[in-house]
């Protein structure tokens, strides 16, 4: 009677297949999550500095419906105004220097990088800008 020398192979992965896909997927993340939280801190940027922009929008549609602006507090009490998620939108009233009645709007986010306002009677950015500065 013969013996058969060698054993059947069981079904698997050996330990080198295993520690070589965990490498791969370890440096794949190590690549992928910092340009998804720079992707995210962009996002939220952009949330900051659109929600100035219809904040401002949303007032100055105040002002032609009601010959004046909104009083000073949240920008939601504007209408048709929806602040995004997490989003800090105050109004401010402002006289401008022509002793017209103006507005200001500030924007925030926890996460953002950006602060943003909208000044309707112009203020000086760094960018150029006359109305909207984020910093």
């Amino acid at each position: 009677m013969r013996t058969p020398r060698h054993r059947a192979r069981s079904a698997g992965f050996t330990m080198i297949e295993l520690l070589v896909v965990v490498a791969i997927i370890g440096i794949l993340s190590a690549i992928a999550i910092p340009q998804m939280m720079a992707f995210r801190t962009r996002a939220f940027d952009a949330r900051v500095e659109s929600d100035a922009r219809n904040a401002a929008t949303s007032e100055e549609a105040y002002y032609v419906d009601n010959d004046a602006y909104a009083v000073s507090g949240s920008c939601s009490a504007l209408p048709g105004m929806n602040v995004s998620g997490g989003v800090t939108c105050t109004l401010s009233n402002m006289t401008c220097a022509d002793g017209s009645d103006g507005f200001k709007v500030s924007t925030s986010h926890p996460k953002a990088k950006k602060h943003c306002s909208w000044a309707s009677c112009g203020q000086s950015c760094a960018g150029g800008s006359t109305n909207l500065c984020c910093t």
